[in-house]
């Protein structure tokens, strides 16, 4: 049979015009089979793209059935030249099979030979260079600097992407064979994992002729179109194929897939930077830019972007003559965005960001059918599920979790893992039980079916539930920017128990919080590392790495914390009072903690149980938790005298001087007395009515109990308040409304009646007298009380002259 009768079809991965040649190419050729370059364990599911419910991106994934740690993704979309083949081999019902390398053999070898799969990119994928000899690992690459470009993407688009089939359709592909030749007859770019590969896929060629097929299309990376065509002995490539190891069993599906995901530089695809300007491409008929240039004015317009139709004819008109002047066939992406930033941007950067985002890149997502088999993501979960006894409702459904038995453990790490994942299977919420004991959780329960998207997202970071959470956790870490977010990533961890992770999440917070000098940041990252070092005590965690950043930063936000009260506006006074109060409770968590020198877990907190003595602190602290609790006390009262003696920028709001000295006060740091004096000089006629208001409403926070124990506060304020002038109580109105409307609803109407009732400053009078006692009717009622108490009742005194 002569090799005429099998046409190659060189592509380039994810190429509009790679795609389009090849639909002209399959046309023209009619061929009586399809053969394409992929996973041959897709034979089985690639008749699942004739169903109008698989629509791209999607992506083929293998897995190893006995170990799901190790998949490959092959993904494709719409403007793919092998979703192109696929379709057109399904709509003509064609035979269609997968040629590469089986993912069983890289699954069954070595890391370092794991490539072989296929699930890595072809020569010609990603531009870039070989570090082991210097020479450029695209051929494109190559090729381009032969034809005078420096720009192997700008040439390739030139030459392939922008061109419509002409009249033979087969002819791009020769030329691009023959390109292709030439570097291979220098023996360039060749490894052996392209040898074995294309051994393989000539023995699928032989495979088809043998079958009967007349006239088979092969469409593969252009790269091997010259070692397909060869076609050495059957000998040859069988020894070639000795040596690989014994296949492992693998499963494979369909999953969604995404233009975002496509250009990442990770996986099969990789690289491809412009996704959706690609779709763009393959999708529109006549020229492309007007229609994308009208695309991103509707898209700037919807932002609120002052842009017209002239702007749309004026981009259309300068995109094109940036063409002619840089000697483009057509406009490409690149004087596409330089249009789009110099006229509908009007020169800002930031409109450019958005449609490099929303149109360069893009947010399609794919669907997968229900007769898809699941991907091991999933498969893992709902194995979870079962063994775990948590079985998936739409309805919501509370479920509390006590950490101490081992079943709902696991269930509380699955739960907290999902979360990491973005999968809100399962959402905290408070127990009726209202315990504070670290033992307890409560969640609230109710499957979504968008959870499913979520699922086949996730999958990129792993292929079991905590492999996921672990790779998402240190993803997360290495691109953290934030000190807060690292802090509350730790917690994270602790909680789902992702001890892999752990170690680099700290690394990533201990290199952050050496740089960062900024207090507020250094206030919003110490709670959540101080949950995590006292409520993580449960799962029996080591604390020491944990204890000494928390102590560090404690001990850096009581020296810094003051001063970077002054000066605030109302806004970001609001906004310290927040983490004024949570490093409260931290620094209140970790100076009540036991040792953390020893290895072993501490007992659960029990909240019914009694209070244990403080241990000598976190490692780092160097005076003890005693030592730190009066630092932080100290913090306060410095924060508590920075009056503005010289305006509002020269000292602390009075939001968060009151707020400080309510702080002192539940602390015992401070007694009625002296907090009452206080108040007292903050509702003096010297100070201005707004500061006094907020100085109110910061030590009102915590409560508005303490005006009902403390009658003479309510009288200073009551006094104050009836003596603001008109002026004056217009602009404090806000606040106290504000700061009233806080406070419970019975404190309220208490207060109310104690104003009403008056005079205040004097305690309230002695209750009505009762009636005597009724002893015989008390004494009917003992039995009873002593039932329900679980005590011996006593004999009246009646019936025996005496108690007993």
């Amino acid at each position: 049979m002569s090799a005429a009768e099998v046409a190659l079809l060189g592509v380039r991965h994810h190429g509009p015009g790679s795609a389009r040649a090849v639909a002209a190419a399959l046309t023209q050729w009619q061929p009586d089979a399809v053969l394409i370059e992929g996973p041959p364990e897709a034979d089985g599911i690639v008749h699942l793209a004739a169903e109008k419910d698989l629509v791209p991106p999607v992506a083929l994934l293998a897995h190893a059935v006995d170990d799901p740690a190790k998949a490959a993704f092959w993904p494709y979309a719409e403007f793919s030249p092998e979703w192109v083949a696929i379709r057109h081999a399904v709509e003509h019902d064609l035979p269609v099979h997968f040629i590469d390398l089986p993912a069983g053999y890289g699954f069954a070898a070595a890391p370092e030979d794991a490539a072989e799969c296929g699930d890595g990119p072809d020569p010609g994928d990603a531009p870039g260079t070989d570090d082991a000899d210097g020479l450029p690992a695209d051929p494109v690459a190559l090729l381009a600097e032969a034809a005078g470009h420096d720009d192997p993407e700008r040439w390739w688009e030139d030459v392939v992407e922008h061109r419509t089939p002409g009249a033979d359709a087969l002819a791009p592909f020769a030329a691009v064979a023959e390109a292709m030749g030439a570097l291979r007859a220098e023996g360039l770019f060749e490894s052996r994992r392209d040898l074995l590969r294309e051994a393989y896929m000539r023995g699928r060629i032989r495979a088809a002729r043998r079958a009967g097929h007349r006239r088979i299309a092969v469409v593969c990376g252009a790269f091997h179109v010259p070692a397909l065509a060869a076609m050495p002995t059957v000998a040859h490539d069988r020894a070639l194929l000795a040596g690989l190891p014994k296949k492992v069993r693998t499963d494979i599906t369909w999953v969604p897939w995404t233009h975002r995901r496509l250009s990442q530089s990770t996986g099969y695809g990789a690289g491809v930077q412009s996704p959706g300007w690609y779709h763009h491409l393959f999708t529109t008929d006549g020229d492309p830019v007007p229609r994308w240039l009208t695309r991103a004015a509707d898209l700037l317009r919807a932002e609120d972007h002052p842009v017209s139709s002239a702007h749309v004819i004026e981009a259309v008109r300068l995109a094109e003559t940036l063409a002619v002047l840089r000697g483009r066939p057509l406009a490409g992406l690149t004087e596409t965005l330089d249009a789009v930033r110099a006229v509908l941007c009007e020169g800002s950067d930031v409109a450019l960001e958005l449609v490099r985002d929303r149109l360069v890149v893009g947010d399609a997502l794919g669907e997968v059918p229900d007769a898809a088999p699941a991907v091991p993501l999933q498969r893992d979960l709902a194995r979870l599920q079962r063994s775990l006894r948590l079985k998936p409702e739409a309805a919501p459904k509370d479920v509390d979790l006590d950490l101490r038995k081992e079943t709902d453990a696991a269930r509380s790490r699955l739960l907290h893992r999902l979360r990491l994942l973005g999968v809100d299977w399962g959402v905290p919420a408070r127990s009726p039980v209202n315990s504070t004991g670290t033992f307890r959780e409560s969640w609230r329960l109710c499957w979504q079916p968008e959870f499913a998207v979520r699922i086949a997202e996730a999958a990129q970071w792993g292929t079991t539930v905590e492999g996921a959470a672990t790779g998402k956790a240190v993803g997360t870490a290495r691109a953290a920017v934030e000190l807060a977010e690292l802090t509350g990533l730790v917690e994270t961890c602790l909680l789902a128990g992702l001890s892999d992770a752990l170690p680099a999440v700290m690394r990533a917070l201990a290199d952050c919080a050496a740089l960062d000098t900024d207090v507020v940041h250094l206030a919003g990252a110490l709670p959540a590392l101080v949950r995590a070092l006292r409520y993580g005590d449960v799962r029996g965690t080591d604390h020491g790495a944990l204890a000494g950043a928390a102590a560090g930063l404690a001990e850096r936000v009581c020296v810094g914390l003051p001063p970077a009260c002054v000066g605030l506006d109302a806004e970001n006074a609001a906004a310290m009072r927040g983490r004024l109060d949570e490093v409260h409770g931290a620094i209140g968590l970790l100076t009540s903690a036991g040792p953390r020198g020893s290895s072993a877990a501490p007992e659960p907190v029990d909240a019914d149980a009694p209070d244990t003595p403080a241990g000598s602190g976190a490692p780092g602290a160097p005076d003890g938790p005693v030592g730190l609790a009066d630092r932080w006390a100290a913090a306060l009262r410095s924060l508590a005298a920075r009056e503005p003696s010289g305006g509002p920028a020269t000292g602390a709001p009075g939001l968060l001087r009151g707020r400080a000295v309510r702080l002192l006060l539940d602390d015992g740091r401070l007694d009625s007395e002296e907090a009452g004096r206080r108040l007292r000089l903050v509702l003096s006629v010297a100070n201005a009515p707004v500061d006094a208001a907020g100085w109110v409403e910061g030590f009102l926070a915590g409560g508005g109990a303490l005006l009902l124990h403390d009658p003479r506060l309510l009288a200073l304020l009551d006094e104050w308040l009836t003596g603001v002038s008109g002026e004056a109580f217009t602009d404090v109105l806000p606040l106290l409304r504000r700061t009233f409307a806080g406070l419970e609803a019975g404190v309220r109407t208490t207060i109310g009646g104690r104003v009403a009732a008056g005079p205040l400053g004097e305690p309230p009078a002695d209750p009505a007298p009762v009636g005597e006692l009724d002893r015989a009717r008390a004494d009917a009622a003992v039995p009873v009380v002593a039932l329900l108490l679980g005590v011996r009742p006593r004999i009246p005194r009646q019936a025996t002259g005496r108690d007993t």
